[in-house]
């Protein structure tokens, strides 16, 4: 858990739900105790090579069903869209936070991570008082929170934010397409493909490669 988070209440998780379809379970053991609203956290972005690395925080209504909700990794890219303009339809609230890639070379790309995570809690509204965060590493804050490794399949407001965090950073790495087309951004999103390391060898790194990744600099 990362410095200065806060974990839930002792005995507040047990029995935990297994991963599976992402469920409100987990949200559910929160608002038992008195902790709402409760936001679920994810990141999208920590292996690329290029953009930003992107969080959002989501928090659900008590009792929705979102169907087809789950790991945005699962997903294809029409059907995030699709659920993301959902999840902002039905969310009590939505917020995004990022760190771009100076900032990823200046603290690395886990305390980047962590930072993207505070600025979309910080961002969210209402501000929540208990979190769901994918993962093993909470966000540094003093909010009681429960880290899950594979949250985003077992978490309806995890997985919820794993999609919005997704879709926003895949049209900033569009939009980024644009300005720098030799490398096809829209196609690999920044990721390390064979196509995008070959263009990296033919064309260099441009402002937003992470140049403290292996094999972008040289």
């Amino acid at each position: 858990m990362g410095r200065g988070a806060a974990a839930g209440p002792p005995g507040l998780f047990p029995e935990a739900p297994r991963a599976g379809v992402p469920t409100l379970a987990w949200e559910a053991r929160f608002r038992e105790q008195g902790l709402d609203p409760v936001a679920g956290v994810d990141e999208v972005g920590r292996g690329c090579l290029a953009g930003p690395v992107v969080a959002a925080a989501v928090i659900l209504p008590p009792g929705i069903e979102l169907p087809g909700v789950r790991d945005s990794k699962t997903l294809p890219p029409g059907a995030r869209r699709r659920l993301d303009a959902e999840i902002r339809s039905a969310a009590l609230g939505v917020a995004l936070g990022q760190a771009g890639p100076e900032e990823i070379d200046r603290m690395n790309i886990l305390r980047a991570s962590l930072l993207a995570m505070a600025r979309a809690v910080e961002a969210l509204r209402p501000r929540p008082r208990a979190l769901l965060v994918d993962g093993n590493q909470g966000v540094p804050c003093a909010l009681p929170q429960k880290t899950l490794v594979g949250g985003d399949g077992r978490s309806l407001s995890i997985a919820a934010a794993s999609i919005v965090a997704k879709v926003h950073r895949d049209r900033l790495m569009e939009e980024w397409d644009r300005r720098f087309p030799c490398y096809n951004f829209a196609g690999h999103k920044g990721y390390a493909t064979r196509e995008h390391r070959a263009a990296l060898r033919r064309h260099g790194p441009c402002p937003i490669h992470r140049r403290s990744f292996r094999g972008v600099a040289g």
